[in-house]
């Protein structure tokens, strides 16, 4: 087998035996044989009570996967605890409980760098502070690694080895990256190893989405899932081709990384579906919805752990929701917000959707699936057509 990569301007790309062995050849053998290599953490929750439930998430490039994947849990909500088993990719496969159950095939990570500091990830931090790669990264006097974010030290040489002016710029490309082994994350877990991999219970979808997308909603069911995952959507940042601020289309996180055609690949989703009889539950997030005004209304980081276990309850068989057109979605009592200075008409905000926006939303989702032409699953556009007709009902 020979393998030719050239012309990428995506780091991922940089590590053939990541994104090329470990996604694009391993999806098209996945599907050969009944499992699935998908772009995904995978992350360990445990609550107070003692109940652990792993979940795998799938975001496009520089949409807060990094940050999950090593979540700290605010000072707010004492006794949780959160483990690391991958940030990046995942293989699946059905157990013989039938669950789906998760390994990471990697042995580190290799992170977006800039923004990266004990505020925003603090095991990302603590984890590369030594015994640490980095790509595209400035300088300081002392030859000290240095990008955009840190609140120490000065650049005095941009990423191009050039006396930094900051007239020319960001000091470190904003694609710079780190690679560090998985071992040095403080919060990684002892089951990352395990042969058999840890039960899914949820699958989350995610996107950079200024509106439209509420907060956190669930699919009915497994196929509305598929199409939910099929139709993610992303403004474009620094860490994927293209301009930055347009919205993409990003089936499941995988726009970069399916070995095959996206219609087969959504077939395959919905017959693994089909094996399972005790499927992970299906959800879709987004930390990044705005006010009028621009600013975010909700505030990410740790503080993310209140959707995550809303989603926990929900799997557990817990946790109330409002049925809206295109999902469940949590009331305002429904998410633990002890602690968490929030204003009312923000929650409702994030917790509300606008039936005319997602009217357009819906018609821009069969625009994408025709480009795909006959090879659409039947039941992805009978989804498509049931979401259609609920947001048209009064």
């Amino acid at each position: 087998l020979s393998i030719e990569s050239f012309g990428s301007g995506y780091g991922g790309n940089a590590l053939l035996g990541k994104k090329c062995h470990a996604l694009r050849i391993a999806s098209w053998q996945a599907r050969d044989e009944g499992w699935m290599a998908e772009h995904m953490l995978i992350v360990g929750l445990q609550s107070p009570q003692g109940e652990t439930h792993y979940v795998a998430a799938a975001f496009p490039s520089a949409c807060g996967k990094t940050n999950l994947a090593m979540l700290i849990p605010p000072d707010s909500m004492p006794g949780w605890k959160v483990f690391t088993v991958g940030d990046d990719i995942a293989w699946l496969h059905p157990g013989p409980d039938g669950r789906l159950y998760a390994i990471n095939p990697e042995a580190g990570y290799f992170g977006v760098v800039p923004g990266t500091n004990p505020k925003t990830n603090r095991n990302a931090y603590e984890m590369i502070r030594r015994d640490t790669l980095f790509t595209n990264v400035a300088l300081t006097a002392d030859n000290d690694p240095w990008w955009e974010g840190l609140e120490s030290g000065t650049p005095v040489t941009d990423w191009k080895g050039k006396p930094y002016e900051a007239k020319n710029g960001p000091a470190a490309h904003p694609n710079a990256r780190f690679t560090v082994s998985a071992r040095r994350n403080p919060s990684y877990a002892p089951q990352a190893d395990a042969p058999a991999g840890v039960p899914i219970s949820a699958i989350i979808f995610g996107g950079r989405r200024r509106g439209v997308a509420p907060l956190v909603y669930e699919a009915r069911n497994w196929s509305h899932g598929v199409l939910v995952g099929a139709s993610v959507a992303s403004e474009t940042t620094a860490a994927a081709v293209g301009e930055a601020g347009v919205l993409r289309r990003d089936p499941m996180a995988m726009k970069p990384f399916c070995g095959y055609n996206f219609g087969d690949y959504w077939g395959h989703w919905l017959e693994m579906g089909r094996k399972l009889t005790n499927p992970p539950r299906i959800y879709h997030v987004n930390w990044f919805r705005r006010d009028a005004q621009g600013k975010f209304l909700w505030p990410g980081y740790g503080e993310n752990l209140r959707v995550l276990a809303w989603i926990l309850d929900r799997c557990a068989g817990r946790g109330g929701m409002n049925d809206t057109p295109i999902g469940h979605i949590p009331r305002k009592g429904d998410l633990n917000l002890e602690g968490l200075d929030i204003a009312p008409a923000a929650l409702q905000e994030l917790l509300s959707i606008d039936r005319e926006l997602w009217k357009v939303e819906a018609t821009e989702i069969h625009d994408y699936l025709d480009e795909f032409g006959s090879r659409v699953p039947s039941a992805l556009r009978s989804e498509l057509v049931a979401l259609e007709q609920r947001l048209s009902h009064a």
